[in-house]
């Protein structure tokens, strides 16, 4: 998914109100495991400790004081509203106590241009709590998310470590996108650390394979996204809020395509010349695409009607040939 295809507001982010520290890994447990080390062995095993003890165990745990404002992705992504309803509600009770920030995991589920992973960085964006990215259909290591022992060449943490490591929040968004592309090579379950990871009170202790010290990541905001839940393990799909995500309809992909007009336009000194919106008729052309096509197209037709000696866009200016997807995606 190429996430530049979708126009972001340019307004800041919902700040949520700091609610105070929370360790999320002892120094006293990095000491003790730093001491456990020969001399000369495992230097970035070393060198990983040292950096935990620099930066400290304690990370800012957030809670909301008042709902965000959602209008603006309740507009962008009409697909999401039974996504944002959810969103919604759980941030009211988090409002209403004095609970932190606090979402159950969720599955985005639908087919492949649908938009999920776009929701996914646009609710970290509104959470404004620090963001983890691990793509499974690019998984090179089955230890991506856990770590991996430290007794291994060239070992390293995983993704879950190394987000609270250099991030400053609690309670971070992880994002695991195409979940249901994960594959075992028979020795190591690439899945497996999310067994404990999505359980409240057995992620308070989570143990990276590579760091060996207890991690406190109960307050991990989880987002995965997938095409297809026959590929993901039961136990699995019963830890997370599954989200059966459809298509929009023509009048949402409309909205969608003058949104990606506009965030073109206006991000370009040529876009001056040419009106802030596109005729209807450019926008019917412009809606059966998805709008990572939606993008190409629109480039292209600002294109064509330049050289065309236009400062304007019509229908012929679309190029057909991107028009192939009979689903309506982004």
């Amino acid at each position: 998914m190429n996430a530049a295809a979708f126009p972001v507001p340019a307004t800041m982010p919902f700040t949520l109100p700091l609610a105070g520290f929370k360790q999320v890994y002892d120094c006293g447990d990095v000491e003790e495991a730093m001491n456990e080390i020969r001399s000369g062995q495992n230097d970035a095993l070393k060198d990983t400790y040292q950096r935990m003890l620099r930066v400290g165990g304690n990370r800012f745990a957030v809670k909301p004081s008042s709902l965000p404002v959602m209008e603006q992705l309740y507009e962008d992504l009409p697909n999401f509203s039974a996504v944002l309803d959810d969103i919604k509600r759980q941030l009211s009770l988090c409002v209403t106590s004095r609970d932190r920030l606090e979402l159950a995991p969720m599955l985005l589920l639908g087919d492949p241009g649908i938009g999920k992973t776009h929701f996914a960085k646009r609710v970290a964006n509104l959470l404004g709590t620090g963001f983890g990215f691990i793509s499974m259909s690019s998984l090179t290591a089955g230890w991506i998310i856990g770590g991996a022992s430290s007794q291994w060449k060239n070992a390293k943490p995983g993704k879950v470590f190394e987000t609270f490591l250099r991030g400053e929040y609690a309670n971070p968004v992880m994002v695991v996108d195409e979940i249901d592309k994960a594959s075992s090579d028979g020795a190591y379950d690439p899945l497996g650390a999310m067994y404990s990871l999505l359980e409240h009170d057995t992620a308070k202790e989570f143990i990276d394979e590579f760091v060996e010290v207890p991690l406190d990541a109960s307050e991990v905001v989880w987002v995965a996204t997938a095409n297809d839940a026959r590929q993901i393990p039961e136990p699995i799909l019963s830890r997370m809020n599954v989200y059966e995500i459809e298509a929009p309809d023509h009048d949402a992909a409309c909205r969608i395509a003058r949104a990606i007009y506009s965030e073109i336009r206006d991000s370009h000194d040529w876009g001056k010349r040419f009106p802030a919106a596109p005729d209807d008729s450019v926008l019917d052309c412009l809606a059966s695409l998805s709008p990572r096509d939606m993008r190409k197209a629109i480039n292209q037709a600002f294109g064509n009607a330049s050289l065309a000696g236009r400062d304007e866009l019509i229908a012929d200016d679309i190029e057909r040939r991107e028009a192939k997807k009979s689903r309506i995606g982004f």
